[in-house]
């Protein structure tokens, strides 16, 4: 009868974390199948079980592979004893990763199979004839010192190939713990390279222990968490790991990470530089190649030369800046040097070095590297000190992709690609970099950076006009596309409301620019097609406003007059027309949540809708986004024709669906979400109340809350929605039935009420 394999107790123990967990379950793992080993090699000397990769550092976690070879001498008999080994394991539930080699048969295929050759780096014993796996050992180390010339450049490119599939752990949301660039992969990519050139243990320091260990550790209770093999730190798993590790929450625990990430990625790109460097391997560059006085390249770094001017204040943003228009790499050589022998600017800066940074930043994206590594070595910070509580910062929703300092760092790099748009291009790239500087103090972040930035760029430089500027920024950086998709930009209410915020032409092109670049920088739900047309059109009209001061003539162009025409004509009609539905009609009240709720079972997301009705015709105008591809144009004619003549049961088929499709088309998700809210707005528009509703984003919402204000009796003119993630903020222009604003409070905290019954309504229906 095979030994059992006990894991309960040991998976239970909670103050068993990290490497002190992988080491004890590798143990227990061990003991089981050397018992099993023992039970059916029957004291053979030929034979050997060896453990190989993860299982071979001892690094098993609760969700590991079991990688195990059987090692036998050249002609061994082994068929019956591998199968009698394999079977209890499987039957266990374990993933077992398996071979059956002979020590010859295990070199030949390390010698053309790259991830064989790095398994075998951590092969151990478990059970069986200990000298038959040290000799296999000890020859597939020789073997990869005397080969590794010819393994490292396919090192070098599944290594980038790696990070340019999973990103980097340190900036994202949802890093992957071992595969991401900065990951545990990287750590072992480190080893590696240090078997195969020993010199490397001291070229390259060896400073991710803790890093490792910190990283190893999440990875632990990630798979203790949710019973599965992932490696991915979804955000809904981020506050159970940040819990079973004793973290007070879980932004200091993917702080951590990030920190940690950081660590291991540099050491991981300073090893690559010692490889290339190293003459062991046919990479080297005779020479550094000259660049300007004091400084050159070599092997794609920058380095000081002989002779250079370490006494020059500039000395620092001339390297930075030279590298980042270069695309050069910051070795770990010349920020040492920098970092411990070069002066410190004086302030404030003289306008060589404002030229120098603003210089550095319109390098754009080849930027964010030479930053980083300034970061790494506390230099950034010299230069701005209210940087230091942003580095390694999460923004734990699903909006944000990067930490709060890469999403600066990309935001200005976006800004450097749309230069052309402004007549200050330097001015809006340190803006961009300076934008959410906020994010790592207590408080508002937009408040507390307007607090912070005049004591940043006067200390750049900067004289007071241009303080003014990169306040103004940072004051007014959400207010396009607030405006823009919660508001009617037809309005011309709302364009001189804009204009008057805004001030000037200068800050309006810096603050469009700025909105794009921040927005792309957030992520993919943060910027479309649609928004990006919505802001360019609230920029062009708030022009027009700051250029005339006239804004008589315009008009939000609806209806249209072909749009006159179809009502005129009197006919009842629904037009698709691409991303836009048109339905005209016989004037009828509350009509445009049951089209919503149709448009919502066809699969159609509504982005905007505009109401309009006049000598007894109506028209409604949406603009959609298509859920799941095309849409059948009859048939949603023929349910809207349904839903406004009462024949379609627009909620219960809604509910179905949501118990149906809803959780594979959008998963259920824990996901940090806007916190549900209800305010009113009598200011920005003279004719009507704005309505505006934050909560979970789910099928059917337009739908729901446009029910919710019809029965209270409101015609709604226009709505706006505007996705965020996993949240919606919708709002809506209504009016009472005699077409005028609410403004009694009574009424107001009816429709309140009947919003939030809706939204909780649609909770327990879900």
């Amino acid at each position: 009868m095979a030994p059992v394999l006990d894991r309960h107790e040991l998976f239970a123990d909670r103050s068993l974390v990290g490497t002190v967990f992988c080491r004890a379950y590798s143990r227990r793992v061990d003991e089981w199948l050397a018992a099993m080993f023992d039970e059916v090699a029957r004291g053979r000397t030929d034979v050997a079980l060896a453990a190989v990769g993860g299982y071979g550092r001892a690094e098993l976690s609760p969700q590991s592979d079991i990688d195990v070879m059987l090692l036998h001498e050249k002609g061994a008999d082994v068929g019956d004893l591998a199968t009698t080994l394999w079977y209890p394991i499987w039957d266990e539930g374990l993933k077992l990763g398996h071979s059956v080699r002979s020590p010859r048969e295990a070199l030949s295929l390390a010698a053309t199979d790259l991830e064989t050759a790095t398994s075998m780096l951590s092969l151990r014993h478990v059970a069986g004839d200990k000298a038959l796996v040290r000799k296999l050992r000890d020859a597939a180390a020789a073997q990869w010192v005397r080969k590794a010339k010819r393994w490292l450049p396919t090192m070098f490119e599944r290594f980038q190939q790696r990070h340019e599939e999973f990103g980097e752990l340190a900036f994202l949301l949802e890093p992957d713990l071992k595969s991401s660039e900065g990951g545990l992969r990287d750590a072992h990519v480190l080893s590696w390279l240090a078997a195969a050139d020993s010199r490397l243990h001291t070229e390259v320091p060896d400073t991710s222990s803790h890093a490792y260990e910190v990283l190893l550790a999440a990875r632990v209770e990630l798979h203790r968490s949710t019973n599965r093999l992932s490696n991915v730190m979804l955000l809904e798993e981020q506050d159970a790991v940040a819990a079973a590790l004793h973290y007070d929450d879980a932004d200091l625990l993917m702080a951590d990470i990030a920190a940690s990430a950081r660590e291991i990625a540099w050491t991981a790109g300073e090893a690559w530089r010692a490889v290339s460097s190293s003459r062991s391997f046919p990479f080297r560059s005779p020479k550094p190649r000259v660049l300007t006085a004091g400084l050159g390249e070599l092997d794609g770094s920058i380095v000081l030369l002989e002779g250079v001017d370490l006494d020059d204040p500039l000395l620092t943003l001339r390297v930075v800046e030279l590298a980042a228009r270069n695309a050069l790499v910051l070795p770990r050589a010349t920020l040492e040097r920098l970092a411990f022998e070069a002066v410190p600017l004086t302030e404030p800066w003289p306008d060589e070095a404002r030229r120098l940074f603003e210089d550095t930043l319109l390098a754009g994206h080849q930027a964010i590297p030479v930053l980083e590594s300034l970061d790494h070595f506390g230099l950034l910070h010299r230069l701005v000190p209210e940087w230091e509580p942003n580095r390694s910062r999460p923004q734990r929703n699903a909006y944000h992709r990067f930490t709060v300092d890469r999403h600066l760092l990309e935001t200005a790099a976006q800004a450097a690609l749309v230069v052309d748009r402004v007549s200050r291009p330097g001015l809006l790239v340190v803006g961009a970099l300076l934008h959410d500087i906020g994010k790592g103090y207590p408080g508002d972040h937009t408040e507390v950076g307007i607090e912070m930035i005049p004591t940043i760029a006067r200390r750049m430089g900067y004289p007071d006009d241009d303080v003014a500027l990169l306040v103004d920024m940072c004051r007014h950086h959400l207010l396009l596309p607030d405006v823009a998709t919660r508001r009617d930009i037809g309005d011309p209410d709302i364009i001189v409301w804009v204009a008057d915020q805004v001030g000037s032409i200068t800050t309006l092109e810096l603050l469009g620019a700025l909105t794009e670049a921040d927005s792309i920088a957030t992520g993919p739900s943060a910027w479309s097609r649609w928004k990006a047309g919505l802001v360019r059109s609230l920029v062009d009209r708030t022009r027009l406003a700051l250029d005339s001061g006239d804004v008589s003539t315009l008009t939000s162009g609806f209806p249209s007059s072909e749009q006159l025409a179809l009502m005129a004509a009197g006919e009842r009609q629904v037009i698709v027309d691409a991303d836009t539905i048109t339905v005209v009609m016989p004037d009828a009240h509350a009509s445009l949540w049951r089209v919503a709720g149709t448009l919502a079972l066809h699969g159609l997301d509504v982005l905007q809708a505009d109401v309009h009705s006049e000598d007894g015709m109506g028209i409604e105008v949406y603009r959609v986004e298509a859920i799941f591809g095309a849409v059948d144009a009859d048939q949603l004619t023929h349910d809207v024709w349904r839903a406004l003549d009462g024949r379609l049961a627009v909620f219960a088929r809604l509910d179905e669906r949501v118990r149906v499709y809803e959780p594979a088309v959008r998963k259920e998700s824990t996901r940090p979400t806007l916190p549900t809210s209800v305010s009113f707005d009598n200011v920005s528009s003279t004719t009507a109340t704005v309505v505006e509703v934050a909560a979970a984003d789910s099928l059917g919402l337009l739908c729901r809350l446009a029910h919710a204000l019809s029965e209270q009796g409101l015609d709604i003119s226009r709505s706006r929605v505007q996705t965020l993630g996993e949240s919606a903020v919708d709002s809506f222009y209504v009016t009472d039935i005699h077409g005028n604003k609410i403004t009694d409070a009574e009424h107001l905290e009816e429709i309140r009420t009947s919003i939030e019954h809706s939204l909780q309504r649609r909770e327990s229906r879900s």
